[in-house]
């Protein structure tokens, strides 16, 4: 027994010491998330508070006046501080394929939507201009359909049915790093993922 004891040390020692590859994910750092309280009175339609979606709906008399608003925080989890979030906000035209409304709710626990509201990742683009940079949290936010119209140069009466007001978020830590995206598996609504990269308001025809 002592033979394959020091047998087995042996090999240990020998597949540690010809260990030849580095993967990047060794080198992983902690990071803090955006998270997002969306307001669920203030939508045009019902919504679920994990679908982190918002709704105008297209055949209200009164679309202008329509509201949408939302909270913004940050968590560390004891492991990294945030000193600002910067907040882009962008317009956008329907997807090809867009979440089924009323919200689509699966497990665990009947809570999450069954699919992503917004497309994944939540990358800020060339299509989204920076509207604030936020030092003081937790900081509340609410818009009417004509100041987001405003805001992003639309004009409401081309609006389309599933076109949709975006807002993005980008960290900047107290360490000096600034975390400009997440992994999918971060930030997806439909699996209760523990950050909110994004949040925003879609149009509907009800």
């Amino acid at each position: 027994m002592k033979h394959i004891g020091l047998v087995l040390l042996i090999a240990t020692w020998g597949f540690h010491g010809c260990k030849k590859v580095n993967y990047e994910w060794e080198n992983y750092q902690y990071t803090a998330v955006p998270i997002v309280i969306v307001d669920t009175t203030k939508t045009a339609l019902p919504t679920r508070q994990a679908g982190k979606v918002a709704f105008f709906n297209l055949k209200d008399t009164d679309l202008a006046n329509e509201q949408f608003a939302f909270s913004l925080n940050w968590e560390g989890f004891g492991k990294a501080r945030v000193t600002s979030i910067e907040v882009y906000a962008s317009y956008n035209k329907a997807e090809a394929s867009v979440p089924a409304y009323p919200l689509v709710i699966s497990q665990p626990g009947n809570q999450y939507p069954n699919i992503a509201q917004f497309p994944l990742p939540s990358i800020v683009g060339t299509t989204d201009h920076l509207y604030e940079t936020v030092k003081d949290f937790p900081k509340n936010y609410s818009f009417t359909a004509a100041q987001l119209a405003a805001m992003n140069q639309v004009n409401l009466a081309d609006v389309k049915v599933n076109d949709y007001f975006l807002f993005k978020f980008i960290l900047n830590l107290d360490d000096g790093r600034r975390t400009v995206t997440y992994f999918n598996n971060v930030c997806d609504e439909a699996r209760g993922e523990p950050g909110d990269c994004r949040v925003g308001v879609r149009f509907k025809n009800q």
